[in-house]
């Protein structure tokens, strides 16, 4: 058998454990365990990936032209500081390979986002995580982690799989003791569901900072999960770098069809965050009154501490044989807990049935 030479950092990678999509059974599948939004993509967007099939054997618009131009008009940013990618994981990824190499470090919070070490490993950087306090990013860990090395600095906001997040005053205090070779990346994939003011997904930053970029999904709000869209906001440097290294037709025609019809369905948009809402607030009050810790969430998800692995675990099993998927993140560092994602209403009634029969056990 060959014996290839591989990275020493690309073998030292636990690969990425996506949350179970499959159930062997044929009775009704409650998936609330991968964040996904719970009324599938825009009407509109159904019909524009629809259309958009015909012409499948066609390349796509390799730069995303009309994605970005409409992206650009809906958050009042420059179409020129837009790059398009296969989910906002593809320019997370183009982000590590463009600036961190070997000899690198790339900073995150305790319970980040499994991506940013995974992507920093792929590369050859090397990984650092900075304690969290109460579950939510602590930036003086993340500043006393900086030093010389340092190239990237991630921080999702809000966090996944905790939901919690910095308002935009922490965000630019902490911004101003970074050195300014060192880029901020706001991993802002669950911007839309937050509800606090004082809260920016980073854009307004982004034109008054060279080394701030924000990251974007079509996952969550849109729906979008299964055609792998995303975006990033960068200043001119950055952008023109990563469109020096990204494949050529990153992003497929369907794709951004899809992206555009999305980004016009207003209806659809404010339905799914008024849904959103009030499910988080009736499973975090619940999930409460049966005894669990329910850590406040701005996603569109929400984590309940079991206070046991094993318990938290049989949870999650007794909850799978009732064909209800939810997520286990011992894989964050927090195996007591279980995140529960935002469905259909029925579905959170179900699951909170299932969850109260079982702590009844």
């Amino acid at each position: 058998m060959a014996q290839f030479q591989t990275k020493k950092t690309i073998l030292d990678i636990a690969p990425y454990v996506p949350g179970e999509s499959k159930s062997g059974s044929s009775e009704r599948l409650i998936k609330i365990s991968s964040n996904e939004g719970p009324f599938g993509p825009s009407p509109l967007a159904v019909k524009a990936m629809q259309e958009a099939a015909s012409d499948a054997h066609r390349y796509p618009d390799g730069d995303a032209t009309a994605l970005r131009q409409k992206l650009a008009e809906k958050n009042n940013i420059d179409f020129k500081n837009i790059i398009c990618g296969a989910g906002s994981d593809n320019i997370i990824e183009l982000l590590c390979q463009a600036y961190a190499g070997e000899g690198d470090e790339v900073l995150y919070s305790q319970h980040g986002f499994l991506m940013y070490p995974i992507s920093a490993m792929a590369f050859g950087a090397t990984p650092v995580s900075a304690q969290e306090k109460d579950l939510t990013a602590d930036p003086q860990a993340l500043l006393d982690k900086v030093n010389d090395k340092t190239k990237i600095v991630f921080l999702a906001n809000p966090n996944n799989p905790t939901g919690t997040y910095w308002t935009r005053d922490q965000v630019t205090a902490f911004h101003a003791q970074l050195p300014e070779n060192v880029i901020l990346v706001l991993d802002s994939a669950y911007a839309e569901f937050v509800d606090d003011p004082n809260y920016t997904a980073g854009h307004d930053l982004v034109e008054q900072h060279d080394n701030i970029v924000v990251t974007r999904t079509f996952s969550k709000l849109y729906g979008l999960g299964g055609l792998r869209l995303g975006w990033g906001h960068a200043c001119d440097e950055i952008i023109d770098i990563l469109n020096r290294i990204r494949s050529p037709f990153n992003v497929n025609a369907i794709a951004q069809a899809a992206g555009v019809a999305s980004l016009e369905d207003d209806a659809f948009v404010e339905k799914s965050i008024s849904h959103n809402k009030e499910m988080r607030h009736l499973m975090t009050k619940e999930l409460s009154d049966l005894g669990l810790s329910v850590v406040p969430s701005q996603g569109n998800f929400i984590i309940a501490d079991f206070g046991d692995e094993a318990r938290a675990e049989g949870c999650r099993q007794f909850l799978k044989e009732r064909n209800i998927f939810v997520r286990q993140i011992g894989g964050y560092g927090l195996p007591t807990y279980l995140r529960i994602s935002m469905g259909l209403k029925d579905e959170m009634e179900l699951a909170l049935e299932a969850i109260s029969a079982y702590l009844k056990t």
